[in-house]
């Protein structure tokens, strides 16, 4: 890879590698034909995931914890309604810890609040069990370095909840990249333009209030970052963030918490630019404050061809690609239509039964792209199978938050990316 030179780039500090640490790239542990899962926080997303993974076969699901019994002793009696054993419950701020230490669990999955992500997923590794995180896993780098670490201290598996890159439009898109339908990726755009409206809660809306920059980056960059195989073949190198004024943040502070602010952190629209060791770009956007439609703004620019999902999925391939796959072009100026959409989304329909990909659907309003994430995840234990995504892609896509805070608050100015996966290790050999 080339080595870009960034004219005064603000860096962060890396630790070493600790004597004797192992990566976890690749990471593969025995199967577990029989897994059996504890959940942490059911709430609303929560129950979601609960009620998904009751539809997986070969699942145990082992235990149930919230802070509230009562929501506890719902979830654990869905689960029965499913047809499935009684799991044990754990109640309370640091039932956690308790339910880390029952025999048999495989895996923790975490659905809490962001700010108690990063404590929970590192006792259960620590606990000897894996760990996959809802979005974002992290919020600064000192706690991403903590995760990395403790995932390669236990060699324990650490994965964020990502379900943006199991969406139908965008696997398939990632997998023509692969097979190079789209020629040289040269850009690639993600975003979350997602008004948030009535569905703020208070600590959300806080956050925002004392935070600048794209707190909420890993549906825009994760997505971006499969089709550029980032950490495999190519790294980001570095970043620069501008952001609006908070145009609406004291508007909408009063309205959720009930009292007005003075200063509002957060601006109504954040635009990232990141440049890899390659010479790609990609551009991320986040947006939750003003009005309009919902919009990951994938995209992905190639050297043969163009993808983009929203606000319609659009795609133009030259004449040689789309023969690839069976359709004749007149025109390679033209994009395809629907119906040429149709055969190239068929061609690459997700590698489900079609049993699993019509559940998925009924399960999730979103086409199906939780339950395709889940239904992999209990795959790759079951099978002894390295993740699709690793504790390096979580630290790329949440790093993103820090940095972009970081360059918006030096005006603008480039910020490098840390290089999670090849840093120095205090020891002599990997």
């Amino acid at each position: 890879m080339e080595t870009i030179s960034v004219p005064h780039p603000l860096e962060t500090f890396v630790p070493a590698r600790a004597a004797g640490q192992r990566n976890v790239l690749s990471l593969a542990l025995p199967p577990m034909p029989l897994l059996r899962v504890a959940f942490v926080g059911v709430g609303a997303r929560g129950r979601m995931a609960v009620k998904r993974w009751c539809h997986i076969p070969n699942i145990e699901i082992a235990a149930i914890c919230d802070v509230s019994r009562e929501v506890a002793e719902e979830v654990a009696t869905l689960v029965e309604q499913y047809g499935k054993p009684r799991p044990k419950i754990y109640w309370g701020k640091t039932a956690y810890l308790d339910l880390c230490q029952q025999q048999g669990i495989n895996l923790v999955y975490v659905c809490t609040d962001w700010m108690s992500h990063v404590p929970i997923a590192i006792h259960a590794m620590e606990q000897g069990k894996s760990v996959a995180v809802e979005v974002p896993a992290a919020l600064t780098l000192k706690d991403i370095w903590r995760l990395i670490d403790t995932a390669e201290r236990t060699q324990q598996h650490c994965m964020m909840l990502e379900n943006a890159v199991y969406d139908h439009f965008e696997n398939a898109v990632c997998q023509m990249a692969r097979e190079g339908l789209l020629g040289e990726l040269v850009h690639v755009e993600g975003g979350y333009a997602h008004p948030i409206g009535d569905r703020w809660t208070a600590w959300r809306m806080e956050y925002n209030r004392m935070t600048a920059g794209d707190i909420y980056p890993t549906h825009s960059i994760g997505p971006a970052c499969q089709l550029l195989d980032i950490h495999r073949t190519d790294r980001m190198c570095y970043l620069t963030a501008m952001q609006t004024n908070a145009f609406k943040g004291k508007e909408m502070h009063q309205k959720v918490m009930g009292e007005s602010c003075e200063s509002f952190a957060n601006g109504d629209q954040t635009s990232t630019m990141i440049r890899t060791a390659k010479g790609k770009t990609i551009l991320i956007q986040h947006n939750v404050m003003t009005p309009r439609p919902y919009n990951r703004m994938f995209q992905a620019v190639g050297t043969h061809g163009y993808a983009a999902k929203y606000p319609v999925p659009e795609v133009l391939l030259n004449a040689e690609a789309a023969a690839k796959i069976g359709i004749e072009l007149k025109d390679c100026n033209l994009p395809l239509n629907a119906s040429q959409i149709e055969i190239l989304l068929n061609h690459y329909a997700p590698s489900f039964s079609s049993e699993i990909i019509a559940l998925a659907k009924e399960l999730d309003t979103r086409g199906g792209m939780s339950f395709f994430m889940d239904v992999r995840l209990a795959e790759c234990l079951q099978q002894g199978l390295p993740l699709d995504m690793d504790v390096y892609d979580l630290a790329e896509w949440c790093c993103i938050a820090e940095l972009t805070k970081l360059s918006i608050e030096h005006g603008s100015m480039p910020v490098m990316i840390p290089d999670f996966v090849h840093r120095k290790s205090l020891s002599a050999e990997e």
